[in-house]
């Protein structure tokens, strides 16, 4: 199997190597510590639940290893202030730049161009780009299970905990949601895309709501491209989606993200 997410893990830790070199931790950590701006990532999706609404995070995404490039004309502000205006509850901005041409400005011009609380979506494999995310501006970070061990999970939780942080947790399969259960945060991603390659299925989900408590704010990741597929997900008590490459796709991403959960 090409395992593509072994590839970017590798890559990653070069990434943090010489970011390192570049910055220490400990002037990234004032930095992020002198930030007063955090909104309220989990707070944000519940709200939108308790009015009876879909809550989306909508994604801010040019490309993917699998797809190539999603959006050609890709101006982050833009993309952002359309969410917003239509509906979103969430952003998350995808910041690698080898896979996906992502990028830390575009975290930047997106934060600022609305008033949503946005994820940095990207493969955390270490401490400092925990502490980096704050200071670029993230109000929640990812942490996927596949990806980490379950000490460096608990580790990091507390970290971005400490900097007032939410935490969205990822998860594709019933070990790694065991694992995802011993953290404290309340924010659980099923992710229907396997990251070692890159196919698609909403079955994922569903197989694992039975084993999940109530206490854990089910996000479906990936795959949601429908009215049926968010329907089907409704049906099931899954009201929290992510949601990148079916807006990414069209002319103006808000408009497809009301369409496709608000509109009658």
């Amino acid at each position: 199997m090409n395992d593509i997410l072994a590839k970017i893990l590798e890559t990653k830790k070069a990434e943090v190597a010489t970011a390192r070199q570049l910055r220490s931790e400990a002037e990234v950590l004032r930095e992020a510590k002198n930030r007063k701006d955090l909104r309220g990532f989990s707070r944000a999706l519940h709200d939108k639940n308790a009015d009876g609404k879909s809550a989306v995070i909508a994604e801010i995404k040019k490309a993917s290893p699998s797809k190539g490039v999603i959006r050609e004309d890709f101006q982050p502000a833009e993309i952002a202030s359309s969410y917003a205006a239509h509906g979103a509850a969430c952003l998350s901005v995808l910041t690698d730049v080898q896979y996906f041409q992502g990028g830390y400005d575009y975290l930047r011009q997106a934060r600022a161009a609305c008033a949503l609380p946005v994820l940095r979506k990207d493969f955390i494999v270490d401490a400092y780009q925990v502490i980096h995310s704050r200071a670029i501006g993230a109000d929640c970070i990812l942490l996927i299970v596949a990806a980490l061990s379950a000490s460096q999970l608990k580790e990091y939780e507390a970290l971005a905990t400490e900097l007032g942080m939410d935490v969205l947790v990822e998860v594709h399969g019933r070990d790694e949601l065991d694992i995802a259960l011993e953290l404290k945060t309340d924010l659980l991603g099923i992710n229907n895309r396997d990251l070692r390659s890159f196919d698609v299925s909403l079955d994922n989900t569903l197989s694992l709501l039975k084993d999940i408590p109530d206490n854990k704010l089910v996000i479906t990741e990936s795959g949601i491209l429908t009215r049926d597929d968010v329907t089907i997900m409704r049906d099931h008590n899954v009201n929290a989606f992510l949601v990148g490459e079916a807006f990414m796709r069209q002319p103006d991403p808000g408009v497809a993200l009301e369409e496709l959960f608000f509109t009658a």
